[in-house]
């Protein structure tokens, strides 16, 4: 969807088109307001109804069963998309009319301000969904896309504020107990997958046809209502829905009806004399619960919904995944014997078993609330990849290279005087190293050793991760916090607070070890292969040391006539001098050699400053690696921070 599109939607409208009830709620994409429900015949459910009356003309809900004079009425009519006409003529009908109803009644704008997000079964197809949306946009509504119920669930569970952040990245069970199936979703780190059942037809409408079938077997004029039924099969469906009610009526104060005088009764007249009056209570209900039906071959509906948890829990385990939460939802989410199923068969404190307050509502919100979630997560995505578009990134790293290396001259400067400097001079002063050039492999062996040690590269870690913490964060930040402002979620969502140290962070942010790993590795070439080591070894040598030597052994050591240059005596001595072992120590005492250190220490810092900072071919790989690390990382920030938009 182009941007410009989704500054012009204004609104988010959940569409819970069920098998047996309907509800839509709005969002406003703006805002992070909770969704509204809408009404409409001034109720926030309806059955889904579609009736035809000869002058009203198309009527959905109640309105269509009341009303006297329908003459022809469809209900339970959502299924998976089929070539049927009729079927599609009646999903579209009842599409339209819906939509109109809301923008007669001005709660919706309609056009191209207003989205619909429809929901589906989770288990339904790329190509059914798409076949679907198709259908339900041949109603009239362009901008309507189908998502699955599983995903509105969880999104309404999520920011009702019944899950907390840590069980959200866990998994979650989503099991939608609706009225022609029961759906079990996995949700794992935000992605869900749909745990497939093949033939899934255990819906809670089996229990009213149940609790039909035994109303009429036990009608005195079951004949005569046989025969109207198969002729006016719109009495048929009024008797169903009286039994869908008695169920429901029954399954809201289930206490009341444990009595066996009283009972759960539903009332449909079809003339002045024949009246249907189905009854149930706990006796009764426990009976249809129990009975084979043919439609579960033979199973009861009980037995059929403990198999279904008990492989959903088999299918999990074969992965190795126990869910933290288990949601239920779906309006048949109301019967509390599948609560204690689930609980039984995912026990605490593994599992913690959530019903939806309110099951009918659920999917409703939670389709408005993924529908606004979906533009506004669109638009922050494409504000952060315009700043990891745009060079601020890198302009952000050069600037602050300088004192990178500043970070870095001391504490390595330092480091070789302690073991390669001092070392080597206190091996010349024990007599264990011959001549100067001698020193002056041995100087350079130990340097190269203790740069790539442990040691040397934890000081470089450590350096790094000190300018990425003091230096990029904050500079970071000033660019990320607006967008997260923008988007009304936590800043602390695109910063990088804890450290690039990993150990800190999630480990999928791998910008820690990506980056420090390439500059440590950076740093130690540049020293070691770019010369830098050797003018800080002969640094060394021909500042502090030679020169003493010369001086003492000036004449005799150097032959006549040579010119007192630096150079010249420097490499004469190096190569001939040997200083008697018995002159060494008084020569160069300890405290000489501290002395000594302490001189060279400001020069060797420059003189890494200078090699560093002259070697700019490097640090452009530098900024190059770091500012790839912070685009994958902030990648991954992202994909993080969108579950946090509302």
């Amino acid at each position: 969807m182009t941007n410009n599109k989704s500054m012009e939607i204004l609104e988010t409208v959940g569409f819970d088109l069920g098998h047996g009830e309907t509800a839509v709620a709005k969002a406003i994409v703006e805002s992070i307001e909770p969704p509204q429900m809408l009404e409409v015949n001034n109720k926030k459910n309806q059955i889904t109804a579609l009736g035809w009356h000869p002058k009203l003309g198309y009527l959905v809900g109640e309105q269509a069963l009341i009303q006297a004079g329908v003459t022809r009425l469809e209900i339970s009519f959502k299924e998976k998309p089929k070539n049927d006409a009729k079927y599609r003529e009646t999903l579209s009908t009842f599409v339209a009319t819906y939509y109109r109803l809301l923008k007669e009644s001005k709660q919706i704008e309609g056009g191209e301000t207003t989205y619909f997000y429809v929901g589906c079964p989770s288990g339904w197809s790329v190509s059914d969904r798409t076949e679907y949306q198709k259908l339900l946009q041949s109603a009239g509504i362009d901008l309507l896309n189908v998502v699955p119920e599983s995903r509105a669930a969880f999104m309404q569970a999520k920011e009702a504020g019944k899950l907390e952040y840590e069980k959200l990245l866990s998994s979650v069970l989503i099991v939608d107990i609706g009225s022609s199936t029961t759906d079990f979703t996995l949700v794992k780190s935000l992605q869900e997958i749909p745990i497939d059942f093949g033939s899934n037809i255990l819906g809670a409408s089996l229990i009213d046809k149940a609790i039909f079938e035994r109303t009429l077997a036990k009608h005195e004029q079951k004949q005569l209502l046989e025969k109207v039924f198969a002729e006016y099969p719109h009495h048929q469906a009024r008797c169903e829905l009286a039994c869908r009610k008695t169920k429901e009526d029954y399954f809201s104060n289930e206490q009341l009806y444990s009595d066996a005088q009283s009972f759960a009764r539903g009332f449909e007249s079809i003339n002045e004399q024949i009246y249907f009056i189905p009854q149930v209570n706990k006796l009764i209900m426990e009976e249809i619960l129990h009975q084979p039906l043919a439609a579960l071959a033979r199973k009861s509906w009980m037995q059929a919904f403990r198999e279904a948890v008990k492989e959903a829990k088999e299918q999990l385990d074969k992965q190795g995944i126990v869910p933290k939460i288990l949601l239920m939802t779906g309006g048949a989410s109301r019967m509390k014997f599948t609560h204690q199923i689930c609980q039984e068969i995912f026990p605490e404190p593994e599992t913690f078993v959530r019903p939806d307050p309110e099951p009918e509502r659920c999917i409703a919100l939670g389709l408005a609330r993924v529908g606004r979630w979906d533009l506004r997560a669109t638009a922050f995505k494409q504000e952060v990849n315009k700043l990891v578009e745009s060079n601020k990134l890198e302009e952000l790293i050069s600037r602050h290279i300088p004192e990178l290396i500043e970070l870095l001259t001391q504490p390595l400067a330092n480091g070789l005087i302690e073991n390669a400097v001092r070392p080597g001079i206190k091996d010349w002063q024990k007599n264990k190293i011959k001549t100067l050039a001698d020193l002056e492999t041995s100087m350079k062996n130990r340097a190269e050793d203790w740069l790539q040690g442990n040691i040397a590269q934890l000081i470089i870690n450590n350096q790094c991760i000190s300018w990425f913490n003091k230096k990029i964060q904050p500079d970071l930040a000033a660019e990320t916090d607006p967008i997260c402002r923008k988007f009304q979620i936590p800043r602390s969502s695109l910063r990088f607070e804890d450290s690039i140290d990993p150990a800190f962070v999630n480990p999928e942010l791998r910008i820690g070890d990506a980056i420090l790993a390439e500059t440590v590795g950076l740093i130690v070439n540049v020293i070691i292969g770019g010369g830098t080591l050797a003018s800080i070894i002969t640094l060394v040598l021909t500042g502090h040391f030679t020169w003493p030597i010369a001086l003492v052994y000036g004449a005799s050591a150097i032959a006549a006539g040579m010119e007192l240059n630096r150079k010249g005596v420097q490499d004469a001595i190096k190569a001939n001098v040997d200083v008697p072992g018995w002159l060494r120590s008084s020569f160069l005492n300890d405290r000489k050699i501290d002395e000594m250190c302490e001189r060279i220490q400001p020069e060797l810092e420059q003189v890494f400053q200078e090699q560093l900072t002259a070697n700019q071919e490097a640090f452009d790989k530098l900024i190059a690696k770091v500012e790839q690390g912070l685009e994958t990382a902030l990648s991954t920030k992202v994909q993080e921070a969108i579950i946090l938009i509302q």
